[in-house]
């Protein structure tokens, strides 16, 4: 894996070749991604001149430890009066910042406390486009991540019966998650019955499970930092014939569009491939979200996989592929496993049956 040290040494090429003399970094995934540190609170400036970490005093000791090389200030006030304050006195004249992740009042506040030497320069995705090329190290974190959910989704299959409820599913899978070893889930767990699987985030509810209705489970894992995202769609009893062919139909957009990942590959082509197949039987208006997204330290990064995205896929490249298709009153199927992105082959980095499971 690469040091922290490597990372800023990459972004700070970056940013000289961007004209920008620092760089605001407020998001808790980059400042990790850049300096190892796992605080809650803080804000990073990265420089030529050096690194520093602004944070109050619930993780200065956090801070020293885990952050080696950086800088550690404690905050005066509140945080984005300090670190106006720090660039002020590290004499910045073009600071970056994303304005994604930055509100009009922190911006406000930073302009007061910086003072009118300093100009603020739009500087969008700068370690996001870093963190989308995971290395080795990454990619193997990240396959235990993918190994571990899908573990966990065919222990929840099995859970699966008559009278049981939504919230018991979840319940179960979180605890198992971190039974196993993970920090927690990468996002709220889905568990939906029956018409509630038309829902693509459904949230787990007292809804108990009966014969003859879909099972959609959407589960992930922090394992190591690093995230995991998979779903599988179960029928409790014999399937009808119409779920067959929908379930036969996303099985195989799914499968279209994992064969069109590849290096070098448009996202947006990805995406065409899995609505393709959908459109082929006529459900392609009920698949209703985008075919996938870029996964890492968090569960939703770049690049996205939807229409029209240019992005051409690069070696480190993770992303999700998990085409559905959604009927209200009926319910819904989606089939969702993690993809990696090497020079000259694709990886399927979650592990667990596609077939359509009857229970």
């Amino acid at each position: 894996m690469k040091t922290p040290f490597e990372r800023l040494r990459n972004l700070i090429a970056d940013l000289a070749h961007a004209k920008i003399d620092a760089l605001l970094i407020t998001s808790p995934a980059n400042w990790y991604y850049l300096t190892g540190f796992t605080g809650e609170s803080g804000a990073l400036v990265v420089s030529r001149k050096g690194t520093s970490l602004i944070t109050d005093g619930r993780f200065m000791v956090q801070g020293r430890a885990e952050a080696s090389g950086v800088r550690i200030l404690q905050q005066q006030g509140s945080l984005f009066e300090s670190v106006g304050q720090c660039l002020k006195d590290s004499h910045s004249n073009r600071v970056g910042f994303d304005p994604s992740q930055v509100t009009v009042g922190q911006l406000q506040s930073l302009r007061k406390a910086a003072g009118p030497g300093v100009r603020w320069i739009l500087a969008l995705g700068k370690v996001e486009s870093l963190r989308m090329r995971k290395d080795a190290a990454e990619l193997a974190q990240m396959r235990q991540a993918a190994i571990l959910a899908g573990e966990l989704v065919q222990q929840a299959i099995r859970l699966l019966k008559p009278g049981i409820r939504e919230l018991d599913v979840g319940a179960e899978i979180e605890y198992q998650m971190r039974k196993k070893g993970a920090s927690g889930p990468a996002f709220a767990t889905i568990v939906a019955f029956g018409k509630r699987a038309a829902l693509p985030h459904a949230r787990p509810t007292a809804k108990r499970l009966r014969k003859n209705e879909l099972v959609v489970l959407d589960l992930g894992v922090i394992l190591g930092h690093y995230c995991s995202d998979i779903t599988r769609t179960v029928y409790l009893g014999r399937a009808p014939k119409h779920i067959r062919t929908w379930y036969q139909a996303v099985l195989e957009a799914q499968t279209a569009a994992i064969a069109a990942v590849k290096n070098g590959a448009a996202c947006g082509d990805v995406d065409r491939a899995a609505r393709q197949v959908l459109a082929g039987y006529r459900l392609d208006h009920l698949f209703v979200h985008s075919t996938g997204h870029g996964l890492g330290l968090e569960v939703h990064e770049d690049p996205r996989v939807a229409r029209g995205q240019k992005k051409r896929l690069e070696p480190g490249n993770v992303i999700t592929i998990e085409p559905g298709v959604y009927s209200a009153g009926i319910g819904g199927i989606r089939i969702e496993d993690d993809v990696a992105v090497h020079a000259d082959h694709t990886e399927v980095l979650t592990r667990s049956p596609r077939d359509l499971i009857e229970i």
